[in-house]
C-alpha cells in the first residue's frame, strides 16, 4: 500500500505543492442485530480507497479513488492539484500548516480477541438470549438487542517525510426495550441509548458489557415506568449518571471547543460557538473542580489513535482546566490562530472519500473524590437522572436541554422512588459552574459516540466521553413526552 501511496507523492512533489498526502483506509465492518425475536439485519461490508489531499500556492486541493492502481493514484493526485488551483481564485487567505516532525511509526488499537473471528453463530445465540429475557412480560412491545464491530486500516504518506500504518478496532453492543400500556411507552436500554456501548478493543468488550445478564433489570425498569410518577418540575440539585453526562460534555463542551468553529467555519451550517478566541485561559466555564481534558491516547477511546490524520502524534490536553478555559480542539490549520506553533492533533476524516476535518477528540470529565452515598447525601430535595432520551442545543452551544429514560427521587439525603420523563436545562457556563461534587475514580467509565455529525458534505466520527457521576445544583428540572 506505501508503494501505491507513494505514487501520490511524487506528483505532488512533482509540483512543487506547500504540502500533501495520501491516506489509503481500508475499513471492515459487521453488525448484527436482533429485533422482536427475529434476526432484523446483518452486514459485513468491506471498502479500500484513498484520499489525496494538498496544499497548493496557499489553497486546499482534495480528490478520493477506489482503484487501486498506479496509474489512478497519480491521476487523483493531480485532480486533486487541478481542484487546489482552482481554489486558488476564491481563497480569503492563504493556509499555513502549522509544523510537525515526521513521523515513521506503526500504531495498532489493543485488543485481546478479534470480534471478526467469533462466528456470527455465537453473536445471534447472544442477542437471541438477550432478546427472549426481554420479552418475558407482555407489555414489552419492542425489544432489540444488537452489536457492531469495525476495523479501520490506515496507510498514511506525507510530502513531509512521514509514513504512519494504524489499524483501528472498536466492539460494541445493546439492548432496548419498550413498554406500552394505555397510550404511553417507555423505554430503558443497557449499558446506554443510541446504539449502546462501543469501545476501542475487540470481543472483550462485549463479554465485559454481560448483556445477558442485564436484561432482566431493563425488563422490569421500562415496565415500572409505566406507572411511575412523572418527574416533578422546578429548580432542584440533580446527580447526573455518567451516560447522561457524556452526551453532556459532547455537545455543549466538546463541540464548542472545536477551533473551526469557534473561529466561524461551521457556522452556516451547525452553528457556531461562545468560547471564543479571546477567552483562552481566562474565561471561567465551570468551578473550580471541574477539569475536563481531550486525550487520544486514552485506552479504549473511539478516537485513540498514534496519529491524528493531520500526521499529528497523539496527545493529551485540558480544554478545561480549573474551570477555566484552556484548550481547543484543533487541526495544523488553525492551531496558529490562536498561537499555537503545534497543533493539538483533533484531525480526521470519514472513511477514505472525505477531506479532514477538525474533530472532537475523546474527552472526559476528570474524576472528583465523592462516593454515590455522599453525592447522594447532601441533597434536601433532588432527582438522580440516568440514561439519554432526547437532546437539543442552540447554535452557539449555550442553552440546552435534555431529557433522560430514567430518574428516582432524593429526598433528605435517600434515593427514593422512580419517576418517569425526567428533563433538565441550563446556559452551559451556569451549568457547569454549579457542579459541586463529581464521583471519584472508582465510578469513572468511559462511553462511546457512535454518531457524531459534521461538516459540508456531512461525516460521521466517533469518540468517547469518561465520567463518574456529578452533582448539580439548582437546575431547571421539568418534563418531556
Amino acid at each position: 500500500m506505501f508503494k501505491l501511496a507513494s505514487k501520490a507523492i511524487e506528483v505532488a512533489n512533482k509540483y512543487k505543492v506547500d504540502f500533501g498526502d495520501i491516506r489509503v483506509v481500508e475499513e471492515h465492518t459487521q453488525s448484527i442485530s436482533v429485533k422482536d425475536g427475529e434476526l432484523s439485519g446483518v452486514t459485513d461490508q468491506v471498502t479500500l480507497g484513498y484520499g489525496v489531499r494538498v496544499l497548493y500556492k496557499g489553497a486546499w486541493g482534495f480528490a478520493s479513488g477506489s482503484h487501486m492502481t498506479e496509474r489512478a493514484v497519480a491521476d487523483t493526485a493531480m485532480k486533486a492539484i487541478e481542484i487546489a488551483k482552482a481554489s486558488r481564485r476564491l481563497m480569503a487567505a492563504p493556509v499555513r500548516l502549522a509544523k510537525e516532525p515526521a513521523h515513521v511509526d506503526f500504531w495498532q488499537t489493543p485488543f485481546v480477541k478479534d470480534p471478526f473471528a467469533i462466528p456470527a453463530e455465537q453473536k445471534l445465540a447472544i442477542l437471541m438470549k438477550v432478546d427472549a429475557a426481554l420479552r418475558k412480560d407482555k407489555k414489552i412491545k419492542v425489544t432489540i438487542a444488537e452489536m457492531h464491530f469495525m476495523r479501520e486500516h490506515q496507510w498514511h504518506m506525507t510530502t513531509e517525510g512521514s509514513r504512519i500504518e494504524q489499524v483501528l478496532m472498536s466492539s460494541g453492543a445493546g439492548c432496548t426495550a419498550t413498554a406500552v400500556e394505555n397510550g404511553q411507552s417507555q423505554t430503558r436500554a443497557y449499558p446506554c441509548t443510541h446504539g449502546g456501548q462501543t469501545l476501542g478493543g475487540g470481543w472483550e468488550v462485549i463479554e465485559a458489557l454481560d448483556l445477558p445478564a442485564h436484561a432482566d433489570r431493563v425488563r422490569e425498569e421500562a415496565v415500572a415506568l409505566l406507572s411511575a410518577p412523572t418527574c416533578p418540575a422546578g429548580v432542584k440539585d440533580i446527580i447526573i449518571s455518567g451516560n447522561q453526562l457524556a452526551l453532556q460534555i459532547h455537545e455543549s463542551v466538546g463541540h464548542a471547543s472545536e477551533l473551526d468553529r469557534v473561529l466561524g467555519y461551521e457556522e452556516s451550517y451547525a452553528g457556531s460557538s461562545f468560547a471564543t478566541t479571546e477567552k483562552l485561559g481566562k474565561f471561567r466555564y465551570g468551578s473550580p473542580i471541574v477539569n475536563l481534558v481531550a486525550d487520544a491516547t486514552l485506552p479504549g477511546g473511539l478516537a485513540t489513535a498514534g496519529y491524528d490524520d493531520d500526521a499529528v502524534k497523539a496527545q493529551r490536553w485540558h480544554i478545561v482546566k480549573d474551570g477555566v478555559l484552556s484548550g481547543y480542539m484543533t487541526n495544523r490549520e488553525f492551531c496558529g490562530r490562536i498561537g499555537k506553533e503545534r497543533s493539538w492533533g483533533s484531525c480526521r476524516a470519514d472513511g477514505y472519500s472525505n477531506i479532514p476535518i477538525t474533530r472532537i477528540c475523546n474527552l472526559s470529565l476528570m474524576p472528583g473524590t465523592a462516593t454515590m452515598d455522599q453525592l447522594v447525601g447532601e441533597i434536601k430535595d433532588g432527582i438522580i437522572m440516568e440514561n439519554n432520551m432526547s437532546w437539543s442545543i442552540d447554535q452557539k452551544r449555550l442553552n440546552f436541554q435534555f431529557g433522560c429514560e430514567i430518574g428516582w427521587l432524593v429526598k433528605n439525603g435517600k434515593k427514593g422512588r422512580m419517576v418517569k420523563n425526567p428533563t433538565y436545562q441550563g446556559i452551559t457556563p451556569e451549568f457547569w459552574g454549579s457542579c459541586d461534587a463529581i464521583g471519584d475514580h472508582s465510578q469513572w467509565r468511559l462511553h462511546g459516540v457512535m454518531n457524531c455529525g459534521k461538516g459540508q458534505p456531512g461525516q460521521t466520527a466517533t469518540m468517547s466521553h469518561g465520567s463518574s457521576p456529578a452533582r448539580f445544583r439548582k437546575v431547571k428540572v421539568g418534563v418531556h413526552g
